[in-house]
């Protein structure tokens, strides 16, 4: 029997079966199965939810802190430094890289935890049947057979062949992307289909239940389930974050630059007489003063401290690398329906056939509706009802509806395509229809004309169609309205024939209110808005011009024109257009992908099952709380909202802290090969080692200390209306135009100490130490902003830690420890006047020539 029901999950077709043969390839009954029977087929075919194979535990978080190329080179530099004897120095280095891990390692761990626990408080119970008695049960243990009742608002927890249904309909946008809900039968269909848009006789995993009662036999649980197949995508590797390329691209390059100066500092040294010992360890100081060893723990502090402010605003980020791709996105795709969209069906128009509101059309569109016989419920279950309750058009529709009393119905099914009742009335009992349009029209031998009842005539019958075709294309949901005078209290389907056509009642999923000015911020943000959606081409035109997205051509494309295009056309046709309709799960990630591989960065905003495969091909995957747990688990960034507004904000977080990193990445570059540079320049005239290691690794870490503060620095406006990239070509240019300009002003220190004072080497190194530490400190406020310094101001963090370190940077030379510890020598008034002027040529030298570098080359915003 186990491997009998296996093989149903995966190979038959319930939809096919009648239920006598469902109930007996599942092993139940009516009643149910018992709980110890649960409990075994719960050991045999797993829990019912997926594999979560992108799921980061904390093994594979820890170990992940450690493979960036910027760590590694600072484990190798104290590999080599431990070797060579300088164990404090080893030391210290692996103290950082520990620290930075850990760091980073709580930080992303609590971001996983944080999402784990978001999912257990979406956990979803169902109710079934076992041993006959109705129970709730945690839908991860419903196994195949069970006996399940869903009511309205249900999450769906399994594929599920229907038995029964009651005005049952289903919301299936999250599987198919469809908004309006669809309706349920429990007929036998042909075991050809197979696309779940078909299969009217089942329900679906994830779904939910938009009106009316079901009951159904669970057919397929986990991933033998339509949700579970379209998990099959997930199992692809995650593309590596923009961010992550760059870090790792800069970190490449930087292992390059390093080790090629190093080289030939030893070199020179060597060659020109000095201690090979003492040249060897001074390139390893050099090698390790030069390596932006805070760089991994300054990103992750960053990123944290943008996630924890993206926290207040009800935003959970999974991935921290996330927050900066998020910044530095370029393509929004995102589907319309709850996202332009209210994602509710609204009630927009109702005209009777001479195209006029009637009053009469309102009410018997309410009147013939989903409730209990017998009963005037103001609270709906069908979508439908309720949409056209709660209009504001419905004011007398609604005082009028209290003295109509329901006697009858007959449910919708999907064969009719229509409903109807019989209600008594002020003047007598009344037979109304409600259904698609082509479904009424074909019950209707008259049409009210001018308030007079007419007998239908194939040009009035191309009137209706005509006006059908016209709403529809304007991307209107159309229910037709007919009704007849009846003198029974009970009705049958037989029944709904010579009716009187009334009318079209015209649904619309109305657009969000502020999605408007969203939009306008993310193209002034320079964000270009993608629509991927799975309803029709009408519908989703026109909700895109009801909020201002243009449409490019006035073109929809919809799947089935991308699904006859070649790999060129395909990728011409993604780039060109911005608005796609009827398109399958695996379109969408195509379109995503296609996207990601033409160097976009690219963000991709969904909640549904269908969703899911883009979300993972995505650089940025954004979903909502209320989403299936495949999307919530694919996604990099979760909203607690799902609103363009919070994304906005997202954007902006994530451009300041590109900017904040690029400061600390740019002003170390600069400095740092300064350094080297100078050394490089003073190995040729000096009989001595310019700088002790000691000196170097202290000089690195003074300098540092102020960049840890870098992330609360204000960032000018102008940098925040593009999405930028890190750019090693911008990193190699900037280095060598402004690390020559360090070297020159070193010189400026070097020369006259040489040449004109003579000092000895503790003098020099002394002065050198204190004018290199606090230079690169000063230059920051210049090379933080591409405007005149005095224009921007920085945060106070930054600058109140910069003039302490300063203080400590000079007040260690003038004590015991410095003296012996480090070989300083106080510094007499000559040389200290000497590193004042320095320092001011420096930074003025420094805001001129950022002026001509950036107009020269990049285009800076006003």
């Amino acid at each position: 029997m186990a491997n009998k029901m296996k093989k149903q999950n995966t190979k038959q077709s319930p939809w096919a079966l009648s239920f006598e043969e469902i109930f007996k390839s599942l092993g139940t009954s009516e009643h149910g199965i018992s709980e110890s029977e649960a409990g075994r087929r719960l050991k045999e075919h797993g829990g019912n939810d997926l594999s979560e194979k992108g799921q980061r535990h904390g093994l594979k978080i820890l170990i992940s802190q450690f493979t960036s190329p910027l760590i590694l080179i600072l484990i190798g530099a104290a590999a080599i430094a431990f070797f060579a004897g300088e164990k404090i120095d080893a030391i210290v280095i692996v103290a950082i890289v520990v620290l930075s891990a850990l760091f980073g390692f709580f930080q992303e761990y609590k971001a996983e935890r944080s999402l784990r626990a978001l999912k257990k408080l979406v956990s979803v119970k169902t109710r079934a049947i076992r041993g006959g008695a109705v129970m709730e049960v945690d839908a991860k243990e419903i196994v195949p057979g069970d006996i399940v009742h869903l009511n309205i608002g249900d999450i769906i927890p399994a594929d599920i062949r229907l038995i029964h249904v009651d005005d049952f309909s289903a919301d299936e946008s999250s599987l198919t992307g469809e908004s309006a809900p669809v309706f349920k039968n429990v007929d036998l269909l042909d075991s050809k289909k197979s696309l779940p848009q078909d299969l009217i006789n089942m329900a679906f995993m994830g779904t939910t239940v938009a009106s009316g009662l079901g009951e159904g036999i669970v057919t397929a649980t986990g991933e033998q389930t339509f949700f579970g197949k379209t998990a099959e995508y997930l199992k692809q590797e995650a593309p590596e974050t923009n961010f992550h390329k760059s870090i790792r691209e800069f970190g490449n390059f930087l292992m390059k630059i390093t080790f090629v100066m190093t080289l030939f500092i030893l070199v020179v040294n060597a060659a020109l007489g000095k201690s090979f010992f003492d040249s060897l360890l001074f390139a390893i100081a050099l090698a390790v003063g030069i390596t932006p060893e805070v760089l991994p723990m300054l990103i992750t502090i960053t990123l944290s401290s943008g996630a924890l402010s993206m926290a207040k605003k009800k935003v959970i980020i999974k991935s921290l690398p996330s927050v900066e791709d998020l910044g530095n996105m370029d393509i929004l795709c995102c589907d319309k329906t709850g996202t332009l969209t209210e994602g509710v069906l609204a009630l927009a128009d109702y005209r009777n056939f001479d195209d006029k509101e009637d009053e009469q059309l309102l009410l018997y569109g309410l009147l013939c509706n989903s409730t209990e016989v017998g009963k005037r419920k103001k609270s709906f279950n069908n979508v439908i009802d309720r949409a056209i309750w709660e209009s504001d058009k419905s004011v007398e529709a609604r005082r009028d509806f209290k003295g109509f009393k329901k006697l009858d119905d007959n449910e919708f099914d999907f064969e009719r395509r229509r409903m109807s009742v019989v209600v008594k009335g002020p003047h007598g009992n009344v037979f109304i229809a409600k259904g698609a349009p082509e479904a009424i029209t074909q019950v209707c031998t008259f049409v009210r004309k001018d308030g007079k009842d007419e007998k239908m005539t194939k040009a009035l019958e191309a009137k209706i169609h005509a006006e059908v075709a016209k709403y529809e294309e304007d991307g209107y949901r159309l229910i037709a309205v007919a009704e007849k005078q009846y003198k029974l209290n009970d009705s049958h389907k037989e029944e709904e024939h010579d009716l009187v056509y009334l009318g079209l009642l015209l649904f619309l999923d109305p657009p969000k209110k502020d999605v408007k000015a969203s939009l306008l911020t993310l193209a002034r943000l320079g964000v270009a808005v993608k629509i991927i959606s799975g309803d029709s081409a009408g519908v989703t035109g026109k909700i895109c011009s009801e909020v201002g997205l243009k449409v490019v051509e006035n073109r929809v494309i919809t799947g089935t024109e991308l699904a006859k295009l070649n790999d060129r056309e395909f990728k011409a046709y993604i780039h060109k257009y911005n608005v796609f309709a009827r398109v399958t799960p695996e379109q969408k990630y195509k379109i995503v992908e296609g996207l990601n591989k033409s160097n976009h960065v690219v963000g991709f905003l969904g909640d549904g099952i269908n969703d899911a495969p883009a979300l993972k091909a995505a650089d940025v995957g954004i979903s909502v709380d209320s989403a299936a747990g495949i999307a919530k688990q694919a996604a990099d960034i979760i909203l607690l909202k799902k609103n363009l507004n919070v994304l906005t904000d997202g954007i902006i977080y994530g451009r300041k802290i590109f900017e904040n990193i690029s400061k600390y990445i740019f002003n170390t570059i600069s400095a740092n090969f300064g350094n080297m540079f100078t050394v490089a320049a003073s190995s040729m005239f000096l009989n001595f080692i310019p700088l002790l290691p000691a000196q170097i690794l202290l000089n690195n870490f003074f300098s540092d200390m102020p960049m840890l503060t870098i992330a609360t620095d204000s960032v000018d406006e102008h940098l925040l209306q593009k999405p930028k990239k890190l750019s090693i070509k911008m990193i190699s240019k900037f280095m060598v135009v402004f690390g020559l300009i360090s070297t020159a002003f070193d010189l400026a220190l070097i020369l006259p100490m040489v040449f004109l004072m003579k000092t000895g080497p503790e003098l020099f190194r002394t002065a050198w130490f204190v004018e290199s530490s606090i230079s690169e400190m000063l230059v920051t406020f210049s090379i933080r902003t591409k405007l005149p310094f005095y224009k921007s101001a920085p945060s106070k963090w930054l600058v109140l830690s910069t003039v302490l370190t300063c203080i400590v940077v000079v007040g260690i030379t003038y004590t015991q420890f410095g003296y012996n510890l480090f070989q300083f020598d106080k510094m007499p008034t000559n040389i200290i006047m000497l590193i004042v002027g320095v320092l001011v040529s420096y930074f003025a030298a420094t805001e001129i020539a950022k002026r001509f570098f950036f107009r020269k080359f990049e285009e800076v915003g006003d």
